[in-house]
Order: C-alpha cells, then sequence, then structure tokens
C-alpha cells in the first residue's frame, strides 16, 4: 500500500528561513514575536524603533533617545500583544537605561534610520547597548528579519521554536490522558548543521508528530530557492509538499 501524503494541514507548523551568515541576518516568515521571544533567552530591555503605543502603563520612555522602550518584566507581555497587532514591529534589545544614554546623536541617528527604513546603515550592534538582536517585522508582506550578533543564535531560535512547540503539545496530550507527561522529545542545536546549507538558499521547514512505535517529530526541509517572494510559497504550498523533502530530522528524547 502506497504511503499516504500529507497536505499542509497534516503538519504541526511550518517556518520558512534563509539565513545570510557573512551580513549576519536571517528571514523568517510563519513566526511572529511571541514565538521568536519565547526561543532567544532572557532579554533585558526592548528599545521600540518606531513610534509605539504601549496601550498601558507599563511602557516606558527613554528622554535622551526620544524613544519608548520595554522592560524585562514586561516583554513576553508585549511580545504577546505585538502578535495579535497588524502593524509592523521594530525593535532592539538593550542591557541597561544608563548604558542607553551614552548614545552619541549620531548612533541615534542610526537607530531612527533602522526603524524608518528598515534597515542598518552600518553593523546594528552597538558596545554601549550591547544588543543580541535588531528585529524587524513587517506584518503586510509575512516577514521578520532578524539581525544576530553571534549567527549560531540563529540556529538556536530555530530548535528552540519547535522544541516549545513540542512542549506545548505533550502538555495538552498529557492532560487529555490523564497521566504524568514523559521526557518530550526535541531537536538540539547540532541539528541545525544536517540543513544549514538548505537555510542558506532558503528552506520551507515543516514539523509533524508520529505515535508509533514510540512518539517523535519529524522536521522535513524543502529548498524553496525558486520562489521569490514569500507569499508565493504560502500560496504554493500544497504543491511544495508533494515534492519529497531533501533532509529529514527526527527528534530524541533525552
Amino acid at each position: 500500500m502506497s504511503k499516504k501524503m500529507r497536505n499542509a494541514d497534516d503538519y504541526i507548523k511550518h517556518l520558512y528561513v534563509h539565513t545570510n551568515e557573512l551580513n549576519q541576518f536571517v528571514i523568517f516568515s510563519g513566526l511572529n514575536s511571541r514565538e521568536f521571544v519565547s526561543s532567544v533567552g532572557q532579554l533585558d530591555n526592548l528599545l521600540l524603533l518606531k513610534h509605539h503605543q504601549t496601550n498601558d502603563e507599563d511602557g516606558s520612555f527613554n528622554m535622551h533617545t526620544r524613544l519608548a522602550f520595554i522592560e524585562q518584566k514586561e516583554i513576553l507581555k508585549f511580545a504577546k500583544m505585538a502578535s495579535d497587532q497588524k502593524r509592523d514591529l521594530c525593535w532592539m534589545d538593550f542591557e541597561s537605561e544608563k548604558k542607553l544614554n551614552l548614545l552619541t546623536p549620531q548612533e541615534q541617528a542610526e537607530l531612527l534610520y533602522i526603524g524608518h527604513k528598515k534597515e542598518p546603515i552600518r553593523s546594528p550592534f552597538y558596545h554601549q547597548l550591547q544588543n543580541r538582536f535588531v528585529y524587524l517585522e513587517t506584518k503586510d508582506e509575512k516577514l521578520v528579519k532578524v539581525y544576530v550578533r553571534d549567527v549560531e543564535e540563529i540556529f538556536r531560535i530555530i530548535v528552540n521554536v519547535f522544541n516549545n512547540l513540542i512542549s506545548v503539545k505533550e502538555r495538552a496530550a498529557s492532560f487529555w490522558r490523564r497521566r504524568p507527561m514523559s521526557i518530550a522529545p526535541t531537536f538540539n542545536e547540532n541539528d541545525c548543521n544536517h540543513f544549514r546549507e538548505e537555510l542558506n538558499d532558503g528552506a520551507l521547514i515543516s514539523v509533524y508528530r508520529i505515535e508509533k512505535p514510540k512518539v517523535a517529530y519529524v522536521l522535513e526541509v524543502r529548498n524553496v530557492s525558486e520562489y521569490s517572494f514569500v507569499d508565493e510559497i504560502w500560496d504554493d504550498l500544497n504543491n511544495i509538499l508533494k515534492n519529497g523533502a531533501e533532509k529529514t530530522l527526527q527528534s530524541t528524547t533525552k
């Protein structure tokens, strides 16, 4: 009997990833700000590079740069709220407001340029800020572009996005089975080396769950470099999935 072909809805998540290690950025589609923030570990503060209304009393304002910022304790709440909104989002993390106040007029102008043009004039990583990321999200184009100080962070983010998803799925399954959750299967950073070349060209990563012989998750990686626009990938998703994956990877249990 031939194996049933999966369509788009048979997968738990699809994520488009296009890395540019030389210029230290990655482009995502299928990722929102909540998923990103949940995948990068602790962030100290977020400096909002465009005019944003925080819609609550928790947002702060820096008089030196004349920009709003989000303190650590409110970051996850802010990211969840931003995920539900339709406006673009531009921010960079920074260590402390004291260091933020040391930015020169030239550096402040560079930040405004990033917020306006969604691209940096030069390296967007500042000694005073010690920022790890510059996060640029365009809702209309369904794109997230992230500049990273350390390119290895890209692969940690990808792995953590899927591992966080697996954790949620397995907790839900455990609840309905009314028994303690066993150790969830996971991926690790080294797994990304398996398909690093595909990510440099632009790849679609799709994940699905299997239950036999034991619970596991499978990543399928497909090269989609022939598509000029991300919208075309989502419009043609079922046809793309009909093609065999260039690489597959199964999760392991620690």
